[in-house]
């Protein structure tokens, strides 16, 4: 699982990038040519469909569990597709004021503000499909799932803070 998780995990980074790439807004300290958004649709499927193979392939799913948890997850995926769009405008807004010199207070508010909601947004998400897994899974899977969850965000968050200076 540990190598899989990596797998997805660089490819939900790639996408970060590519997003930024394709907006114009390098990752902060870079500049990186612009991605095609054909190909970035390209990531973002091959991206999608690697993360539920890790899943699929960690869940020992039944076939009635799979039939219930999927539209679940499905849904979930669809919310957490658009809380990564917020944070990366979010890093996009913090690499260009970033590269636009010394970062003020009142240009850091607003970024602090936006970390913070989309933080609150996804533990309400969170909170929220949580009674609809546990109502298609048994504790134990749940519990599996939200773990697996938990670990592809945290790999995530280690890559871009790994990759993201910090505010001077």
């Amino acid at each position: 699982m540990k190598r899989a998780l990596w797998i997805v995990t660089a490819g939900l980074v790639l996408a970060t990038a590519a997003s930024q790439a394709q907006t114009g807004q390098p990752p902060a300290g870079q500049g990186q040519p612009g991605m095609s958004t054909t190909n970035m649709e390209i990531l973002r499927q091959k991206v999608k469909a690697d993360k539920k193979l890790v899943v699929a392939a960690n869940m020992g799913l039944t076939e009635s569990e799979g039939t219930a948890f999927w539209p679940v997850y499905e849904a979930y995926q669809t919310e957490l597709t658009a809380l990564n769009g917020r944070t990366a405008k979010l890093i996009g807004a913090y690499a260009k004021a970033y590269n636009s010199g010394p970062i003020t207070d009142d240009a850091a508010k607003p970024l602090i503000t936006e970390m913070m909601a989309i933080d609150q947004a996804e533990l309400a998400m969170r909170q929220s499909f949580l009674p609809k897994i546990q109502a298609v899974l048994p504790a134990t899977k749940v519990a599996r799932y939200l773990q697996i969850e938990n670990k592809i965000r945290a790999l995530i968050k280690y890559e871009l803070a790994s990759a993201i200076p910090l505010v001077q």
